[in-house]
């Protein structure tokens, strides 16, 4: 199969985003101004194409679908047909509705680069856990028992952050950037603007493998730090840091607008859409000319990069019987160190709403994870202390040079923001928010390891409550060499175990409202997590991906799974 992508009037796509029992959005960019049509089951849909920064897109409503059917569809531009092609292995692509009654599986993960999957692109990144998932539902590998069954189908994949890497370049990339602009200026083989982010975003989603999937699985996606710039947003001298360079201001604001346009427009269900100001305009357009929103779409990215409330990038699906909250822990922090904050007031009270009871499960997708390791836990609350000034204004200066360091800026580093959503959670878990769900589950990302943890109440022997954990799966392909692996597992659970309690006491640091231990984990290899409700709990199993002689023929390998029962 070749790595070559398709030519012609498709440039990208077609991606299925938000797909519910009734109606799908798919998402595509194409070569020219155009009209986009998706013919599905006797029924057409068609959407003109928006311009951004020279760039078109559209995105096709189709609704009046049937629930719980998987219906194979086809994408035309101006009347010639793109999509899927003839020449394929892989099968046609379909829209897979939901079904009411039926439990739900979901896939997730974070953190894929995008260098080749060839021999030395295995070699230096691993094998793409993705692709390989891929391979198996297209029934492509051979080896999978199941593949393509429809027990095997997830309902959707949630992406938490790290699709696209803005400052860690593949060689790719840096043949790109070098025939636009000098890399020997800032930002160097980093990203400047947004025709660099178009091309980025086209390395990461034109292998065949990866485009069937996501024209054939739902998704749903948020960003993290290095969509961006590795850790965006940790603290307010961070940000007077990078606003002071010459070349900052015209990063965030291509990462964020094209953000808006490739990622954040597929999240959204039709009618949450066509509550966004600058859709709005873009759907209401009845001129002969294609629109262009490029200067409206920046000028959103400046207002949000300078007030998080301006725009909520986070959102919630109920998904049957299960509610999915995807939050953005990057955007919506506030980092004025009187009012530090993972989520800006109205981000926090929009989660109050949406953390509630009377569903099988409720899952909070968040791209850092809530749950730490304890002890790593108990060092970053330390941190924050200390950077605020809780052992002089002396140690301030080492303890924000330590914050950037060593990447201290997880949830235990927005300390009122922690303990703020662990009371909504447990208030959830113990009914106090409707009828308690089975479990309150975090899923997420970002550190380069996986594991489970589940918290232990406080005083609380015998609590029937749902039980409460966090669930990460992360890297999808950008696995840490082997001696940060083993640095990793020493620190973050020998070393800061002992010494986070003892320094986080020392800066008087509130105890949290609760214990939690690890059940299952650490684990480092490249891999994707599935999530499957089921009568008897809900499974979570991670799984990698492995190559044999051809470096092109992935499949995916178990690496442990944990069944949480319900009390």
């Amino acid at each position: 199969m070749s790595d070559e992508p398709l030519g012609g009037a498709l440039v990208l796509g077609p991606l299925l985003r938000h797909v519910d029992a009734t109606t799908a959005s798919i998402w595509v960019e194409t070569a020219d101004a155009s009209t986009v049509t998706v013919e599905a089951g006797g029924g057409s849909w068609s959407a003109r194409t928006f311009r951004v920064h020279g760039h078109h897109y559209a995105l096709v409503e189709v609704t009046g679908l049937e629930p719980g059917t998987r219906t194979p569809y086809d994408v035309s531009v101006d009347g010639t047909h793109v999509w899927p092609d003839p020449d394929s292995e892989l099968p046609p692509s379909v829209i897979p509705t939901l079904r009411p009654d039926k439990r739900l599986r979901l896939v997730y993960g974070s953190c894929r680069t995008s260098v080749k999957h060839d021999e030395k692109g295995n070699r230096t990144h691993g094998v793409d856990a993705l692709r390989a998932l891929s391979r198996r539902l297209a029934g492509v590998d051979g080896r999978a028992g199941n593949a393509g069954g429809e027990a095997e189908w997830p309902d959707l994949v949630v992406f938490l952050g790290d699709q696209v890497y803005a400052d860690e370049t593949t060689e790719e990339m840096h043949d790109f950037i070098e025939s636009r602009r000098s890399i020997k200026e800032p930002p160097g083989k980093e990203l400047k603007d947004y025709e660099e982010y178009a091309h980025l975003y086209k390395l990461a989603w034109t292998d065949p493998a990866n485009r069937w999937l996501l024209s054939t699985v739902p998704t749903a996606m948020i960003f993290d730090d290095h969509d961006v710039r590795d850790d965006w947003n940790t603290s307010q001298a961070w940000k007077d840091e990078m606003n002071a360079t010459e070349w900052w201001h015209g990063r965030i604001v291509a990462g964020l607008s094209s953000y808006w346009v490739y990622q954040h427009l597929g999240n959204l269900a039709p009618e949450e859409r066509a509550e966004d100001a600058l859709w709005r305009e873009i759907v209401d357009h009845d001129g002969d000319d294609e629109l262009d929103v490029s200067v409206r779409v920046d000028d959103l990215s400046e207002r949000v990069d300078a007030d998080p409330e301006a725009y909520r990038w986070s959102y919630a699906r109920d998904l049957a019987d299960v509610r999915l909250v995807v939050l953005d822990s990057r955007a919506a922090r506030v980092l004025d160190p009187e009012h530090r904050a993972m989520l800006d007031p109205a981000e926090m009270a929009w989660l109050d709403e949406q953390m509630r009871g009377g569903f099988r499960h409720l899952l909070v997708g968040t791209s850092l994870p809530f749950l730490l390791p304890p002890g790593l836990h108990h060092l970053e609350a330390w941190n924050e202390a200390v950077a605020g000034g809780a052992w002089g204004a002396r140690l301030q200066k080492f303890g924000e040079w330590a914050r950037q360091t060593v990447d201290l800026e997880h949830w235990a580093a927005f300390q009122t923001s922690f303990h703020e959503v662990c009371e909504m959670a447990l208030e959830v878990a113990d009914g106090r928010r409707g009828p308690a769900p089975r479990t309150v589950t975090f899923l997420s990302g970002d550190v380069h390891h996986s594991y489970v943890s589940e918290v232990r109440r406080r005083g609380r022997a015998g609590h029937r409550g749902a039980r409460v954990v966090q669930a990460v799966c992360s890297p999808i392909r950008n696995p840490l060499p082997r001696f940060f692996r083993f640095l990793t597992a020493v620190l973050a659970y020998a070393v800061a175990g002992p010494l986070g309690r003892l320094v986080a006491r020392s800066a008087h640091v509130p105890t949290p409202p609760v214990r939690w231990k690890k059940l299952a984990g650490p684990w480092f290899d490249n891999a994707i997590a599935t999530l499957e409700d089921r009568d008897d709990g809900l499974l979570l199993r991670w799984e990698k991906g492995v190559v044999g002689d051809d470096p092109h023929d992935s499949w995916l390998e178990p690496v442990d799974e944990v069944l949480l029962r319900p009390r």
